[in-house]
């Protein structure tokens, strides 16, 4: 019998570049009001200079905080329908810019890390948790039990949270789900947090042949200090631009379908697996954005 191919999408390409930021900024630690104007200016600088999509630090809204926020999570933690939001939804809503950002969602009886996902008409419009919890976080938080892909612009975007982009497996689900990025929120702290995330995002990002995107925490929070360095590295695995250790800044950079198709004819992993039959082991949710 043949081998079963993976999904149609994975051999498309964009047909235009898409610009992203990735950005970082010092969270106040349990203001989830404050986190969310702080979020609202970004976005809207982010959208000055031309970006569509902009990507925050894992648990931005609250900071990381997570012994903070078992004690009151209807104080730390994101509802449904949660007012707080509302400065994040206008900003997106007022300048057509599509916004990831980190927050402790309560779910039910549950405390998950999430990726809230707004789109560029400031609805929220899917919510990806978490599924590899650091061993400090599974006392406080459970894992989630899918993937997501996002499609803006004709690209395909896979979601990942901090720990998750230390799985190849995780980024390269995305990749055959048709990915050609992988942004992850994320904390990674000075030492060997540093260490990590200049090994895993550029192998995730050759080893998948896809645009890797980090938006990391500056300053103190949760215990940890954080070395910033949100950064994008091209789908050859080739840094294309970092911020700082410590400094508030927005990474912008555009997407290109074309260095994605030359990467990908030089680089022929993701056509190889698909000529063996290979699909995400995972089950993944798909969310397009307006």
């Amino acid at each position: 019998m043949p081998p079963t191919p993976v999904p149609a999408a994975a051999a498309r390409h964009p047909e235009r570049p898409l610009r992203i930021a990735a950005v970082q900024a010092q969270a106040v630690a349990g203001d989830v009001p404050a986190n969310a104007a702080q979020a609202a200016e970004l976005i809207r600088e982010a959208a000055a200079a031309g970006a569509r999509l902009v990507l925050f630090a894992e648990k931005f809204l609250s900071g990381y905080e997570p012994e903070l926020i078992r004690t009151d999570p209807l104080k730390y933690a994101v509802q449904p329908g949660d007012p707080r939001l509302a400065p994040i939804a206008e900003a997106c809503r007022e300048t057509g810019t599509a916004a990831i950002v980190g927050a402790a969602a309560q779910v039910g009886d549950d405390l998950r890390v999430s990726a809230l996902v707004l789109g560029p008409d400031g609805g929220l419009g899917t919510r990806y948790d978490k599924q590899h919890l650091f061993r400090t976080e599974r006392d406080y938080y459970r894992p989630g039990a899918a993937g997501c892909t996002l499609e803006l612009d004709g690209w395909r975007l896979g979601l990942g949270v901090c720990y998750d982009s230390g799985f190849p497996e995780h980024a390269r689900a995305a990749a055959l789900d048709g990915c050609h990025a992988y942004l992850v929120g994320a904390l990674f702290s000075v030492g060997h947090g540093r260490h990590e995330s200049r090994t895993w995002f550029p192998a995730r990002a050759l080893d998948n042949t896809l645009y890797t995107v980090l938006a990391n925490h500056i300053g103190h929070t949760g215990g940890w200090h954080t070395c910033g360095g949100s950064a994008v590295w091209a789908p050859d695995g080739r840094l294309l631009a970092e911020a700082s250790e410590d400094r508030r800044e927005l990474v912008v950079v555009d997407l290109d379908p074309a260095v994605l198709r030359a990467a990908r004819e030089s680089e022929t992993m993701l056509a190889d697996l698909a000529a063996a039959g290979a699909r995400p082991a995972a089950p993944r949710a798909l969310f397009t954005l307006a």
